[in-house]
């Protein structure tokens, strides 16, 4: 072979992982040399008929990644409907509901209506970023991981086809979860500065404790959540497998434990913002027995739902 061979041959191993390259040379160097010399023994110039067959293979980065079995595009086909359909979901209910809520929030505190729209087009477009940036990782990742791809584990079957209604259920259940999530989530990061409170320099005082902030758990909870969401795609598109079930059960349990541990520890609320508020001791009493109360049917859920598909696998 030429040079052009050799360097066709180490522009395609330049992009495969170290452990392959071994045997995918040997095998593309013997499929362009096959190649060429039947066109030779066909009456053909040896130099054009090299040309011609590495023309033929094409671009050496995607025949790197046909043999990586490594996609090209952000979302693959497989996935990209549904990818799509969420996206759509998510903006036309999240964005609307994150303007909705800074909007009344500022209307609250007598903001001026020009000073009120600006702050619930930022906040709508804060939400639509990070909704688009979320939601595309995570199709992205499901893609490119091959135990997470749908029939990836083992061969399909007709048993892999789901019930009619699951697939509806499905959609409506990550929907829902997504939702939840994000809306969480802004409300949380918007606590610090968006607050029916203010302090004497017309401050916001925030509903939180700046604890939190100060020491990062707000940030170590909002990622597990965020991880908890994760584990919801994955189970829905993923072959259910032990790791991946107590991976998920580990993730999910951490967020209404660590809330727990707050609530117990008086670490959740801003005391600044209880007692501009007017809140007697009740009432902070009760906040904590329903934060409790539901972090505690979230980890039986979380028990209640691993044992079930622990069973039907």
């Amino acid at each position: 072979m030429t040079n052009l061979t050799d360097r066709y041959v180490d522009a395609t191993l330049r992009r495969l992982p170290g452990r392959q390259r071994a045997d995918i040379e040997q095998e593309l160097r013997t499929a362009i040399a096959d190649a060429v010399d039947d066109r030779v023994e066909a009456g053909g110039d040896p130099a054009a008929a090299e040309i011609e067959v590495l023309t033929g293979l094409g671009d050496p980065s995607r025949l790197a990644a046909g043999y990586a079995d490594r996609p090209l595009h952000l979302i693959g086909p497989a996935l990209y409907h549904d990818y799509t359909r969420l996206l759509a979901v998510l903006l036309a209910t999240v964005v609307p509901a994150a303007a909705a809520g800074v909007g009344l929030v500022r209307a609250l505190r007598g903001e001026q209506a020009l000073t009120l729209a600006g702050d619930a087009l930022s906040a709508a477009f804060t939400a639509a970023v990070h909704i688009v940036c979320w939601t595309t990782l995570a199709f992205a990742a499901l893609d490119r991981l091959p135990r997470l791809r749908p029939g990836a584990a083992r061969p399909w079957s007709v048993d892999a086809l789901p019930a009619r209604p699951s697939r509806r259920a499905r959609y409506a259940e990550l929907a829902t979860l997504t939702v939840v999530t994000a809306l969480f989530c802004t409300f949380v990061l918007l606590t610090p500065v968006v607050s029916t409170r203010s302090d004497a320099a017309g401050e916001p005082i925030g509903l939180l404790s700046p604890w939190l902030w100060e020491t990062g758990v707000v940030y170590a909870y909002l990622a597990a959540g965020l991880a908890g969401l994760g584990f919801a795609f994955a189970r829905h598109y993923a072959r259910w497998s032990v790791p991946l079930a107590l991976s998920g059960a580990l993730v999910e349990v951490a967020a209404p434990l660590t809330l727990i541990w707050l609530v117990t520890t008086d670490r959740v609320l801003n005391p600044a913002f209880v007692a501009a508020a007017g809140w007697g001791p009740d009432t902070t009493r009760w906040i904590g027995i329903g934060l409790i109360a539901m972090s505690s049917l979230s980890l039986l859920h979380t028990i209640t739902d691993g044992l079930a598909q622990a069973r039907h696998r």
